[in-house]
C-alpha cells in the first residue's frame, strides 16, 4: 500500500494508514458513482433543473419528493387553493413537474406547495426556492416569484481572490448598523464595507445569508438553502454588495451550514414529503441532541446532489469567494464529538467517524476548487482530525484552512483563571503556534461566540463595568489602562503567531462594549443588543478609537508585509518570571513584556548579529499608551563577549507593552 503524503508527514499516523486510505478510496468511489466519468460541476447542477424557472413561453417548476402522492402549487395567483391547472405531474425517480403559461404567474407573487402523502398533507415552501419572504404581520414564510427582466450586470465579473493570506472580518448584515432593527445589504455595502477596507482586512465573512426562520439563530438553523435571506433585502442587492466589495479588492465568503437543518416543516425540509428520511437520517441518528435540528444523510445521492448544487449555486450565481463550513465536528462523528476529549490518534480512527461525511467533505472541497480554483474553504472543527485541511492529493479532506478554535478558548481561560503575574510566556507561545505542520489555520483571539450573551468578549472580561463608565479620555482609570494594554497585546500576539490566516468579529477590534443578544421572548423581543455602535469608535473624546487605530495599523502592516505568508514563527526567548516573550517571523521581531508592573531597562534578547528599527509599539500615545519608547533609534545587537559570542538586542521594555521591530541590512566590519 502506497502511503499518502499525510502519513509520510506524520509517522504517528502509520498504524492508521489503512483506515485513511480506505476513507479516501470510498470518497473516490462515490465521486465515480455520481459523475460517471463526468465532472462534479456537471453533477452539481440541480438548481438549474429543480425550482421555479422562466422559460421562453412561460414557466416551469420542478421538485423531488419521492413519498408525495400529489403536489399542487398554491399562491396569490389562485387564492391559495388547490386547482387542477396548478397540479404537478410525476416525471419519474421521485420527481415532479408543472409547466405554466406566461399569464399564470407574475413576478412578486407569493406561492408554496400543498404537498400530499399517504395519510397526510401540508403546506411546504419548495426546497429549491431562491426567494423566500416573511409576512410582517403573520410572520409566516412563503416562496416568491422572483424573475428580473434582465440579468444582474456585474461591474467586476473577473474578480479573483488573490493568494494573500486571508485577514477575515466576520460580519452579520442585520446587526451591522446602529439602529435597533434589522439592517440591510445596501446599508452594509454603503456604510460597513468602507470601514473594513480602511481597517486593512481583505476578506469579509458574512453570517446568516441562507434563509432561516428564527433571526436569533444567527443563521445556523437554515430552512431554505438556496434563498438569500430577504430580511436584509433582495438577491440583486446582495449581488451589488459582493460586486462592490470585489471592486474594493475584498473577497466575500459565507457561513455554509450543511451540518444540519431546522426542524420546521412548513418553512424548511422537516418531513418535507411526509418522511423524515427524505433528506435526513431517520431515528436518533437524524436528530442533533444539542441543536434541536435534523442531520443530513450524506449517504444518499439525492442529498449530495442537493448540497453540492447549493455550493455551486453560491459560487456561480452570487460570485461568493468561498465558505466557512459550520459544524464540521458534528458531521464527522456519529456522536457529533459531544463530550469527547480527543487526546490520542485512536479517537479519530476507532470507528466513531462517519465515512459518508468524510466523502462529502472530499466531494465538496473538490467541487469548490473545480468551480472556483481561488475560492476559500474553511472548516469549523474542534477535534483536530488529522488531514482535515490537507490537500486531497496528499490524503486529506481538502479544506484550505481549519479554525484554530483552541486559541480564543485559551485566552478566555487565561484571563478568567490566572492572575497576570502568573502568566506563562512559554505556554502562550505554544498555544498560539500549535498546529499540524501540513495544515493552515485561521487564528483569532475572539469571534462571535465570545460576544454572545452567556459569554464575554475580551474587553468585557478585562474592563467589566468600567467599559460603560470610564472610557472617556478625560477620566483616568487604571482598570481601563490595563485592559486596553492587554487587549492590544493579545491581538498582536494572536495575529503575529497566526498559522496562515486571521479573523476578527466586527466591532471587537475597537472593544465594542455590548454583548450580542438577538430579539427573543426573554428580552421582550428587543434589538438593543443586536447592533454595532460605530459612533463609539468615531467619537475622538472616547478611547474606543485608540484600539481601532491600533488594529488598523497592525492589520495594514500584516497585509503590506505579507507576514502570514511567512509560515515559520521562530521562538527567540521567554522568561516566566519577567513575563518576557520574543519570537521572529521573517524580518520582524516581536517582543512582549506582559509584566503588570515591572519595566526593564537594557533587557537583552538573544539574536544573531543584526540591527533593528521599531515599526510600532502598543505603548504609542496614538494608541492610548504612554509613549515611553523612543522609536527614532536604531538598535544594534551586542556580543556578550567576543564578536563570535552570543549577541543580544538590548531594549527598554515598559510594563504591559509589545514592540514590533524590523531587522535591517547589517554589514559586518572586519
Amino acid at each position: 500500500m502506497e502511503l499518502p503524503q499525510l502519513v509520510k508527514n506524520d509517522r504517528y499516523l502509520e498504524p492508521h494508514a489503512a483506515v485513511i486510505v480506505e476513507r479516501l478510496n470510498q470518497a473516490r468511489e462515490k465521486e465515480h458513482e455520481l459523475t460517471q466519468q463526468g465532472s462534479l460541476r456537471d453533477f452539481a447542477s440541480g438548481h438549474h433543473w429543480y425550482g421555479l424557472h422562466k422559460t421562453a413561453d412561460g414557466w416551469v417548476i420542478r421538485d423531488w419528493a419521492p413519498n408525495a402522492s400529489q403536489i399542487f402549487m398554491i399562491g396569490e395567483f389562485n387564492n391559495w387553493e388547490e386547482q387542477e391547472a396548478y397540479r404537478l405531474n410525476r416525471i419519474g425517480d421521485g420527481g415532479w413537474e408543472l409547466v405554466l403559461g406566461e399569464e399564470q404567474l407574475r413576478h412578486g407573487q407569493l406561492y408554496a406547495f400543498s404537498m400530499h402523502w399517504n395519510g397526510g398533507s401540508g403546506k411546504r415552501i419548495p426546497a429549491w426556492s431562491k426567494r423566500v419572504v416573511q409576512d410582517e404581520h403573520t410572520k409566516l414564510f412563503n416562496a416568491q416569484v422572483w424573475i428580473q427582466e434582465k440579468d444582474f450586470e456585474w461591474k467586476h465579473p473577473d474578480y479573483k481572490r488573490t493568494d494573500e493570506a486571508p485577514l477575515i472580518y466576520e460580519s452579520h448584515i442585520g446587526m451591522a448598523g446602529e439602529e435597533e432593527r434589522v439592517h440591510t445589504y445596501n446599508e452594509f455595502r454603503e456604510q460597513v464595507l468602507p470601514r473594513i477596507k480602511a481597517a486593512g482586512y481583505n476578506t469579509v465573512q458574512l453570517m446568516a445569508i441562507p434563509e432561516h426562520p428564527y433571526y436569533g439563530s444567527f443563521g445556523y438553523h437554515v430552512s431554505s438553502f438556496f434563498a438569500p435571506s430577504s430580511r436584509f433585502g433582495t438577491p440583486e442587492e446582495l449581488k451589488q454588495l459582493i460586486d462592490e466589495a470585489h471592486g474594493m479588492g475584498l473577497a466575500i465568503i459565507i457561513d455554509l451550514v450543511h451540518s444540519h437543518a431546522v426542524k420546521n416543516e412548513m418553512e424548511g425540509l422537516g418531513n418535507y414529503d411526509g418522511t423524515r428520511y427524505q433528506f435526513f437520517h431517520s431515528g436518533a441518528k437524524g436528530e442533533h441532541p444539542a441543536w434541536d435540528s435534523y442531520c443530513f444523510n450524506y449517504g444518499k445521492n439525492e442529498v449530495l446532489h442537493f448540497l453540492l448544487s447549493n455550493i455551486r449555486y453560491w459560487l456561480e450565481d452570487f460570485k461568493f469567494d468561498g465558505f466557512r463550513f459550520d459544524g464540521v465536528t458534528s458531521m464527522l462523528y456519529f456522536d457529533h464529538g459531544l463530550g469527547k476529549a480527543f487526546t490520542k490518534y485512536d479517537d479519530y480512527y476507532d470507528g466513531g467517524v462517519d465515512p459518508e461525511a468524510v466523502s462529502y467533505f472530499y466531494l465538496a472541497n473538490k467541487l469548490i476548487h473545480e468551480v472556483a480554483p481561488n475560492a476559500l474553504s474553511i472548516a469549523e472543527e474542534m477535534s483536530g482530525m488529522p488531514g482535515l485541511a490537507t490537500p486531497i492529493d496528499e490524503g486529506g479532506y481538502g479544506f484550505d484552512y481549519r479554525m484554530a478554535m483552541g486559541v480564543p478558548d485559551f485566552w478566555i481561560k487565561l484571563i478568567k483563571e490566572v492572575p497576570d503575574d502568573n502568566w506563562d510566556m512559554g505556554q502562550i507561545f505554544h498555544e498560539l503556534t500549535s498546529k499540524r505542520m501540513d495544515e493552515k489555520v485561521v487564528s483569532y483571539a475572539e469571534s462571535h461566540d465570545q460576544a454572545l450573551v452567556g459569554d464575554k468578549t475580551l474587553i468585557f472580561r478585562l474592563l467589566d463595568k468600567e467599559m460603560y463608565y470610564s472610557m472617556r479620555k478625560d477620566q483616568p482609570n487604571m482598570i481601563v489602562d490595563r485592559g486596553m494594554a492587554l487587549h492590544k497585546m493579545i491581538r498582536l500576539a494572536t495575529v503575529t503567531c497566526a498559522g496562515g490566516a486571521y479573523l476578527n468579529f466586527m466591532g471587537n477590534e475597537f472593544g465594542h462594549p455590548e454583548w450580542i443578544d438577538f430579539p427573543r421572548q426573554g428580552n421582550d423581543w428587543s434589538y438593543k443588543h443586536a447592533r454595532r455602535i460605530w459612533s463609539l469608535t468615531d467619537n475622538t473624546e472616547l478611547r474606543y478609537h485608540l484600539l481601532a487605530d491600533f488594529d488598523q495599523v497592525m492589520m495594514q502592516w500584516v497585509r503590506q508585509e505579507h507576514l502570514l505568508e511567512t509560515p515559520e514563527v521562530n521562538w527567540r526567548y521567554d522568561n516566566k518570571m519577567d513575563k518576557i516573550l520574543s519570537y521572529q517571523r521573517g524580518d520582524f521581531l516581536m517582543v512582549f513584556n506582559f509584566h503588570p508592573t515591572q519595566s526593564f531597562t537594557d533587557y537583552g534578547i538573544p539574536s544573531e548579529p543584526s540591527k533593528f528599527k521599531i515599526i510600532f509599539t502598543t505603548d504609542e500615545e496614538r494608541f492610548g499608551g504612554q509613549e515611553r519608547i523612543d522609536q527614532r533609534m536604531t538598535y544594534f545587537t551586542r556580543p556578550s563577549a567576543g564578536f563570535a559570542s552570543q549577541h543580544y538586542l538590548h531594549l527598554y521594555l515598559p510594563a504591559r507593552t509589545a514592540l514590533v521591530l524590523r531587522r535591517e541590512a547589517f554589514k559586518r566590519i572586519r
